[in-house]
């Protein structure tokens, strides 16, 4: 069999990487394969959910009050797992779980880093074969290295993350992450096992045609939102249009497009839900990061969502995240 020594794996990159800073332990590249050795795991059952008994729901509520599906529970057991029996990881946080994880063994209590994810964002979508995936986020522990991590360590501002990233589970298995050097997408080459340098420093386009939000919670948004939306779509080719509305209901699915192609997602807050529904630590802090660092924005509406201090493990908040140009239109609308 012929290899291509052109491409990168996951383990080849980061060790690259590495080289470029002589003082550097490795311990968060360590950490970022073992979030892709989970993935890994986590991606063997979802192209085989069909066939065993994983889907459908675990019969059980989580802390968000949302029905637990099988494989939800199956992928936040994995990356807890895997990062559990590592060495680079003190602790973490997942949506799935009421209250954060200390890991208090002798070597995880000397790690600098905790690690917050969605295990299965998307999880309503298993059922029906659409797009899901897992999103992640790394920071350095503020308390003293050698001790327990507490619930301090994760109540961070997302503009303190060192890295970030999220898994497509598609028609390919994508993992891109974000460290503030640049964004790289790896691809999982099934011959051989292993993440493939596929997108590298990507870069989000300053302008896109694609807009995605739930229209069917239009008349619960605020008005401000209602009049972007109804500019989305009236564009023409005279100002820059027609736009195209997009949306899959996998965060992962439809930022990761945007990413690529260029657009703009929102979630605001409805009159039911004015806080929003999706979770900053889990889900906002984490693609606020990557688009940041690819060229784009990511606001709540009236802050930058990296600024956002939060308060407790499972905050929610309203998110518009997406390409520079678009969200600056979009800001104009916000403020008025």
């Amino acid at each position: 069999m012929n290899v291509n020594r052109k491409v990168q794996t996951l383990d080849e990159f980061t060790i690259q990487q590495l080289r470029d800073f002589p003082n550097a332990t490795g311990e968060l590249s360590h950490l970022l394969r073992n979030i892709g050795l989970a993935a890994k795991r986590v991606n063997v059952e979802v192209l085989k959910a069909g066939l065993v008994d994983i889907l459908g729901d675990a019969g059980t509520i989580n802390v968000q009050g949302e029905e637990v599906k099988k494989l939800d529970v199956y992928a936040n057991d994995q990356f807890t797992g895997v990062l559990r029996h590592g060495i680079a990881c003190a602790g973490i946080a997942s949506e799935e779980l009421d209250d954060f994880v200390a890991f208090d063994d002798a070597k995880s209590v000397k790690s600098k880093y905790v690690c917050m994810f969605d295990p299965l964002d998307g999880s309503s979508n298993i059922d029906v074969n659409v797009s899901i995936g897992t999103i992640f986020s790394v920071y350095r522990r503020v308390t003293e290295i050698g001790t327990v991590v507490t619930k301090e360590d994760f109540l961070q501002p997302g503009n303190q993350q060192v890295a970030a990233g999220y898994v497509v589970y598609g028609s390919s298995t994508m993992l891109v992450y974000a460290t503030r050097r640049g964004v790289n997408g790896f691809t999982l080459d099934p011959s051989i096992g292993e993440w493939t340098l596929s997108h590298p420093e990507i870069k989000c386009p300053e302008k896109g045609k694609i807009y995605s939000v739930n229209h069917g919670n239009f008349f619960q948004y605020n008005e401000n939102v209602r009049k972007y939306i109804n500019i989305c779509q009236n564009k023409t080719k005279g100002d820059g249009g027609p736009y195209t509305q997009r949306y899959i209901g996998s965060m992962v699915s439809d930022v990761h497009r945007n990413l690529i192609k260029g657009g703009i997602f929102m979630y605001p807050g409805t009159t039911d839900k004015p806080k929003g529904k999706l979770r900053l630590l889990y889900e906002c802090n984490p693609f606020a990061f990557i688009m940041e660092v690819a060229g784009g924005k990511a606001t709540n509406g009236r802050e930058r969502i990296l600024d956002v201090q939060p308060t407790e493990l499972h905050q929610r908040t309203p998110l518009f995240i997406g390409s520079k140009l678009m969200m600056e239109e979009l800001e104009t609308y916000l403020a008025g």
